[in-house]
């Protein structure tokens, strides 16, 4: 690759030639995504909460076969079977643990002292701050442009937001930062390190390369989609979770409440199956976030639809009986580039701006 190295704490601390994060899709960054942006520069990461243990491990294995450059997995921290996955990341020397939900202090402490970076994903900047206490190393912010599970604030007030919380008196955070939501060239990068981020996480962009295993048909789908084409519905498994438009979706979201709980409640029971995940290790988890007051017991059974509906669309191509979760990029993308042409033209861009901009200094 001839684009110039652009080093940040970030970098340094994945020891990672570029600051670009390739996210943990369900479904989608299996081996062949994830070593394809390593080897391109950037940090690949592997999506774990759809695999069984028997899967991550071997995912793992046909990873560190296809690329000898530092990687991610990305975890569920509230898994029944948590402490073996990170006994199994500690044992197989991965670089990067990263989280959608925090994980607690012992882990993060677990994991640091056998030489593994935490990562969280955070949607606040109390969340920054918390994680950051409990000795996290970076932090992903993820806006609501994003695709999946998203918040209500968008990038632009929430990075400079948590940004701001993390600073010290000279304007340094305690940990690096790396924005996520709405990214998806070297301008958007440059904007990134600009508010103060280290560097940028995308998932939409390298769902649709060449290197993605999503079926071709189903990248065209997304190929024809403008930036009104996505949708944050709450039918879907209870909670914020941007998508597509599709027929599907729109009948969910139109529908009978009844009817979707009850496909919902079929798609858990599938969904536990294959994981081998206990009901009764899900009504207790259910009974702790009911508590919490996190969610309600509709939004607790819906949560086991997700992973079903996402299969349905992005590993089947089933896109009427699935949900193809998407970011508002999707109507800034026309074409399918290889994770390094993709990297490389982000990186030539990116110093391209960086040069420019110069000139107004």
């Amino acid at each position: 690759m001839s684009a110039p190295t652009l080093a940040t704490r970030f970098t340094e601390l994945v020891g990672v030639k570029y600051p670009i994060v390739q996210t943990g899709m369900g479904w989608v960054s299996g081996p062949a995504l994830t070593s394809a942006t390593a080897n391109a520069g950037g940090l690949g990461i592997l999506a774990s909460a759809t695999m069984t243990f028997a899967e991550l491990e071997a995912a793992i294995v046909k990873t560190k076969s296809l690329t000898d450059k530092p990687f991610g997995v990305n975890m569920r921290a509230d898994a029944t079977d948590a402490p073996e996955r990170i006994d199994l990341l500690i044992r197989e020397g991965v670089k990067v643990a990263s989280f959608a939900l925090a994980p607690k202090p012992e882990l993060i402490a677990k994991l640091k002292d056998h030489g593994v970076v935490v990562i969280p994903s955070i949607g606040a900047a109390k969340h920054a701050v918390k994680v950051a206490s409990w000795g996290a190393d970076a932090v992903i912010v993820q806006g609501g442009e994003g695709g999946g599970h998203t918040g209500p604030v968008a990038t632009t007030l929430l990075l400079p937001s948590v940004i701001d919380a993390l600073a010290d008196d000279n304007g340094v955070t305690s940990i690096p930062v790396v924005a996520a939501g709405g990214f998806f060239d070297g301008r958007g990068l440059v904007a990134a390190l600009a508010y103060g981020a280290e560097g940028v996480a995308m998932g939409t962009r390298f769902l649709l390369t060449s290197d993605s295993v999503v079926p071709d048909s189903v990248k065209q789908e997304y190929l024809q989609r403008g930036l009104s084409d996505t949708v944050v519905s709450t039918k879907v498994d209870g909670m914020p979770h941007r998508v597509l438009r599709t027929e599907l979706v729109e009948a969910l979201e139109s529908g009978s409440r009844v009817r979707a709980l009850t496909a919902a409640a079929r798609n858990a029971n599938e969904f536990k199956q294959m994981t081998g995940m206990r009901w009764t290790t899900m009504l207790r988890d259910g009974r702790s976030m009911k508590k919490s007051g996190e969610r309600s017991w509709q939004q607790i059974i819906m949560a086991g639809n997700t992973p079903m509906l996402l299969k349905a669309g992005l590993v089947e191509g089933n896109t009427e009986a699935g949900v193809l979760a998407s970011g508002q990029v999707v109507g800034m993308i026309d074409d399918l580039p290889s994770c390094a042409e993709l990297i490389e033209s982000i990186m030539t861009t990116a110093h391209a701006r960086l040069a420019a901009l110069r000139t107004y200094i």
